[in-house]
């Protein structure tokens, strides 16, 4: 029980009766003989070396002493139990001998059960003195096994006494209790999980040890990791004096690996430091072959966690252990960096060989995009500035997927730049998080991507393409065709903006334009089915639709998922007045995508015009519950409710599209009418006026308001309607 001797207060008796065990521990060392070579054996080998008389007695009353002591069974199994019980029973008599008494005996064969209730009744009379008394016992990994059945038959036990209400036991370790030994008292056990320091608080640690100037707290906290360890050593240096921090790392690394003797797998585990995750593959590309197999080994280490077959360093320990390797060995850093990086690319290669050539496919694949995401961060370790126009070249390509594999990209480049200290990668990854996190984010992260002179002209080209699609999806078509013609400008041969302009002019309802380009991304390349559906739905909105068939047909063919191929073609169908296969192609349409709204809705409007109202309600209320913003079904469900003369639901639903989209010139007329059938002329003429006010030449509301003026005897207005100039918009408005 060393460090007790400094306390205030002491413990006389356990001092006293630990002062006998240690004069009698000393007697019982010079009472037992060594055991000498047997004669025989000395005639036909070499002697071993013989053990002096302490070590032995010191050797066989530890192993006696062990087999008592808790959490070291496994070890004194390892040694043959009859030779152990022969060196007991050999220092029993030798010490019965020896000693003066049994009790001297017992105190030194078996210290733990004569010590601990001397100890326990001194720390009893501390505790009736203090309001608390705290034990603490650090470094628990490694006491843990001794210490656990001991502590806990002393804080819950009765076979040595109990601890005083008002003694506390700390415990500090870097794994969990045993649950073999705690696990029925895991409920009276508090955990507290100790992190980092935050920043108020490694500041406050600071200043008590004198460090009050900014630029030596920046540099602590840099260096520190703000780990508690390193902020006190740095804290306690003289730098705050005029001297300068020293990189704590090498020290940190010492601690956390000061367990492990072995010095190829110390140097195991500081390489298996720099990949971002691991598994076992991972470990074996980034160690030695001597150490190949030690992957078990590795995920045992106390800062190592693991989950879903898969481990990763504690960060503060990770950063120590990179920022130590980066300036001892900048060459063997970037080595085996660029070696990790060689693994990921192959192992990227070897999945895009079942993906095809296209790259968007490569895209969709989890494992593809995991392993190209860690090629890329070992990249940019080896060389920052070398890596960083394919690292932002690909983070096109991240944002062109979704925002998410943006977000880890950004992440990724930002830790790279951390791990290397290099402030461009860490700039990066900073503003293209940032950028991803507002609401037009595809479009923001690509206008920060065109601003780096590093993104090749490859690059460029593809940011203009993914942006124009931005902008289309969110009705800005006059930038939309803007990108388009800069990317195409840029590299004329690449099919994608030829289509994507293709589909803007299409959704413009310039379907002659539209036409015209998707040919020219089709001849780039012919199984672009996209751009063959969009030129096909082109030449539907010509009214050329056996062409449009026959480009259903064949993106039909290339892709025999593509739900909005089939939808599409069920249009033409329509037109064709074949209802019966528009339903089958809406109905196949749906089968591919349950979730898709449009088909439903489509599907409901070609039973609505064949009088299947229910059908048609049940379509239009599924449509509904996947988008309930759809305001066109909510109308068109209402003209349903209309026709089957439920005129309170038909109002209710007309009364939600109109919340959705107020100028909504035809639900305003379909809700005339209906206010017309009810007899609330006031009511119709005042959302024909509405729908006429949105939509000055809107046909259907100028003709259905001047027959109301008619019926009414207002002819003079009712003339006025019919006289207006007006243009035909068919019923259907908003279908599509």
């Amino acid at each position: 029980m060393p460090g007790w001797a400094g306390r205030a207060t002491p413990l006389k008796r356990f001092d006293k009766q630990l002062a006998t065990y240690r004069q009698r521990r000393h007697q019982a060392e010079s009472a037992v003989p060594a055991p000498q070579p047997d004669p025989l054996g000395a005639q036909t080998a070499v002697p071993a070396p013989v053990a002096s008389p302490s070590s032995t007695v010191a050797a066989q009353v530890g192993l006696v002493g062990l087999g008592m002591v808790p959490g070291v069974g496994a070890f004194v199994g390892a040694v043959d139990p009859q030779q152990v019980a022969l060196g007991a029973d050999r220092v029993r008599a030798a010490l019965n001998t020896r000693l003066r008494s049994h009790d001297d005996v017992q105190l030194v064969m078996n210290p733990v059960a004569v010590l601990a209730p001397v100890f326990l009744e001194d720390l009893a009379d501390v505790a009736e003195r203090c309001e608390r008394v705290v034990l603490f016992f650090d470094v628990y990994e490694r006491t843990g096994p001794v210490l656990d059945t001991w502590l806990h038959d002393i804080v819950f036990g009765e076979e040595h006494g109990g601890l005083p209400v008002n003694v506390q036991v700390v415990l500090s370790g870097q794994l969990r209790l045993d649950t073999r030994v705690w696990g029925d008292r895991l409920g009276q056990v508090t955990e507290v999980c100790l992190e980092v320091f935050t920043e108020e608080e490694a500041r406050t640690l600071l200043a008590t040890h004198g460090v009050t100037d900014e630029p030596s707290i920046e540099l602590v906290l840099r260096l520190s990791g703000r780990l508690p360890l390193l902020v006190d050593m740095l804290a306690r240096s003289d730098a705050s004096s005029g001297g300068s921090f020293e990189d704590p790392s090498e020290t940190a690394v010492e601690r956390f690996l000061k367990w492990e003797p072995d010095a190829g797998r110390r140097e195991a585990a500081l390489a298996c430091a720099l990949p971002l995750q691991l598994n076992e593959d991972v470990y074996r590309a980034a160690v030695p072959e001597a150490a190949a197999d030690g992957y078990p080994w590795l995920r045992g280490l106390a800062f190592v966690s693991t989950q879903a077959g898969r481990c990763r360093y504690h960060d503060v320990v990770r950063v120590a252990m990179l920022r130590l390797q980066r300036t001892r060995s900048p060459a063997r850093w970037q080595q085996s960096h660029s070696v990790l990086a060689d693994v990921f690319a192959r192992w990227r290669q070897a999945v895009e060989a079942g993906l095809g050539p296209a790259v968007d496919s490569h895209w969709e694949d989890a494992v593809w995009r995991e392993h190209r995401l860690n090629e890329t961060y070992h990249r940019l370790c080896a060389g920052p500035r070398t890596a960083l126009p394919d690292a932002l070249h690909q983070a096109v390509h991240a944002i062109d997927h979704d925002v998410a594999t943006l977000r880890r990209w950004a992440q990724t480049v930002g830790r790279a730049g951390f791990d290397t200290g290099t402030a461009e990668l860490t700039s990066w990854g900073h503003r293209l998080e940032t950028a991803g996190e507002r609401d037009a984010a595809g479009a923001e992260v690509l206008t920060l991507l065109l601003t780096a002179p590093e993104l090749s002209a490859s690059g460029r080209a593809l940011a203009h393409t993914v942006r124009a699609r931005e902008y289309r999806i969110a009705g800005d078509y006059d930038s939309a065709l803007a990108d388009y013609a800069v990317a195409i400008g840029i590299d004329p041969d690449v099919a994608r903006p030829h289509g994507g302009r293709g589909e803007t002019y299409r959704v413009m309802g310039r379907h002659e334009e539209a036409v015209a380009a998707c040919t020219r991304a089709v001849e780039l390349d012919p199984l672009d089915e996209w751009a063959i559906g969009s030129r096909g739905d082109a030449y539907r909105g010509l009214g050329r639709y056996d062409e449009a068939l026959a480009d259903f047909a064949r993106a039909i063919e290339l892709d025999p998922q593509y739900a909005w191929a089939f939808g599409s073609r069920a249009q033409v169908f329509e037109a064709l007045g074949r209802p019966e296969d528009a339903v089958a192609g809406y109905t196949r349409a749906i089968g591919l995508d349950p979730q898709y709204a449009w088909a439903f809705g489509s599907r409901a409007y070609v039973h609505q015009n064949a009088d299947r109202h229910d059908e048609a309600l049940a379509d239009y209320t599924r449509a509904l519950e996947i988008n309930p913003q759809y305001a066109w079904a909510l109308a068109s469900r209402a003209q349903v409710h209309h026709l089957t003369g439920r005129y309170e639901d038909a109002l209710a639903d007309f009364a939600r599209a109109l919340e959705i989209d107020p100028d909504y010139a035809w639900a305003l007329a379909s809700r005339a009418g209906t206010y017309e059938e009810m007899g609330r002329y006031e009511d119709a003429l005042a959302d024909y006026a509405r729908a006429v006010d949105a939509d000055p030449r809107y046909a259907w509301a100028l003709t259905s308001r001047g027959g109301l003026y008619e019926r009414l005897g207002r002819y003079e207005d009712a003339l006025a309607d019919y006289a207006r100039p007006w243009r035909p918009i068919p019923a259907t408005s908003g279908l599509s």
